[in-house]
């Protein structure tokens, strides 16, 4: 196999022996199915993404970071049992729709000196485990922020819509992908055969088992009083979240499912662009609709039936975000009992005066560019609208 070819091959074996490599040799992918679901998303790449040679080099280049990864936290495990006896309390997660204000949501929280978010470098570059004392000065948030120039360059709309960086909060979604269990491959890949599968068979309680261990990982040289996660993505395993985590404080975002639904088509066909030069943005919209729709009533079922007495819930809609988001922050502590200290306030306050909305430029769409009928999709998310009385926007 060439340089070119090996450096764009999608084969399992090819992969796996590359995250060796760059994990120095290891081997061990730990207990938990791994191989199975990567061998699902790498077919469903080679056979369906429509990947152009720049696609191929950069699925390729996250399937061999998510192996190399899981390579490097099972060995660290290893190396350090007492990780395992880590225990995660209280966990707050921040689930919703896509385009609900989740991300900035969590950048906020994520300014509580008493509260850990994952970051971007630490997920990238999760080995050896972060220390506290050196959890600013790493010399991976360099070798992290470094990988960020090609996408703006490639993309340059993309930080309009979602801001991204080495010291920022990342999403659970992406940790997922330690796992092969993930939303995140379908949004940046068009994968649906995977995605499919992900949708109604795989088995999120594997995802959660794996989640805990990363959260023991980060948080064994680096504690704080709670940890505060996010993703839309938690809705798939909602049910195994609650089981992994049965103490776990949601903060669920509501808005508008149009707006929504809008929102991340244009994320998702701008993401899938950096790699295919076949991206159709109707295709996508009604895709996602309908995963949406499938996924959010799961959500709502195992709301109405299997939250614990011990998880706590606060219902936080978009409008209200918009109109005040500090406001928003104190009403989430004080539904989840969080006690707040005047430097978190101080330092939320902030960062909210430091980003402000459109601080990296506008992201415009429009439902009609791709082929979003406001009225079909209402109807589709009628359960949904009805539960939360969302008026549209």
């Amino acid at each position: 196999m060439s340089n070119i070819e090996s450096a764009t091959s999608l084969e399992i074996d090819s992969i796996l022996n590359q995250a060796s490599d760059d994990a120095g040799g290891l081997t061990d992918f730990g207990q938990l199915p791994f191989k199975e679901p990567l061998a699902k998303v790498l077919a469903s790449l080679e056979e369906e993404a429509r990947l152009n040679e720049i696609g191929r080099y950069i699925a390729r280049d996250r399937m061999v970071m998510h192996s190399r990864n899981r390579l490097l936290y099972t060995a660290d495990r290893q190396r350090h049992p007492e990780i395992s006896e880590e225990k995660i309390v209280k966990p707050v997660f921040i689930i919703g729709l896509p385009r609900t204000g989740t991300t900035i949501l969590h950048d906020i929280l994520g300014q509580d000196p008493d509260s850990r978010v994952p970051m971007t470098w630490e997920c990238m570059f999760p080995s050896p485990p972060p220390r506290r004392e050196t959890f600013t000065s790493d010399p991976r948030i360099a070798q992290c922020q470094a990988t960020f120039p090609d996408v703006d360059q490639m993309i340059p709309a993309f930080k309009t819509m979602h801001p991204m960086g080495a010291e920022l909060s990342q999403e659970c979604v992406t940790l997922m992908g330690e796992t092969m269990i993930t939303p995140l491959f379908h949004n940046q890949f068009r994968v649906p055969s995977y995605q499919n599968w992900v949708d109604h068979q795989a088995d999120f309680a594997d995802v959660y088992a794996f989640h805990h261990q990363q959260l023991q990982h980060f948080q064994w040289q680096c504690p704080s009083d709670r940890w505060m996660l996010k993703t839309g993505a938690h809705m798939w395993g909602l049910e195994h979240l609650l089981k992994q985590y049965p103490d776990a404080r949601i903060v669920f975002t509501h808005r508008d499912p149009v707006k929504s639904m809008t929102s991340y088509a244009s994320l998702t066909a701008l993401v899938r662009s950096m790699g295919s030069d076949d991206v159709d943005r109707e295709e996508i919209a009604a895709d996602w609709i309908h995963r949406l729709q499938h996924v959010l009533n799961y959500a709502m079922d195992v709301r109405e039936t299997q939250i614990s007495s011990e998880a706590k819930i606060y219902e936080m809609y978009f409008s209200d975000f918009v109109d005040d988001q500090f406001s928003e922050i104190e009403k989430i502590y004080e539904s989840l009992e969080i006690e707040m200290s005047g430097s978190a306030a101080d330092a939320m306050r902030e960062f909210i005066a430091d980003n402000p909305k459109g601080k990296h430029g506008e992201h415009s769409y429009q439902a009609a560019d791709y082929g979003i009928n406001p009225t079909a999709v209402r109807a589709l998310f009628s359960r949904y609208i009805e539960r939360f009385n969302l008026a549209p926007e």
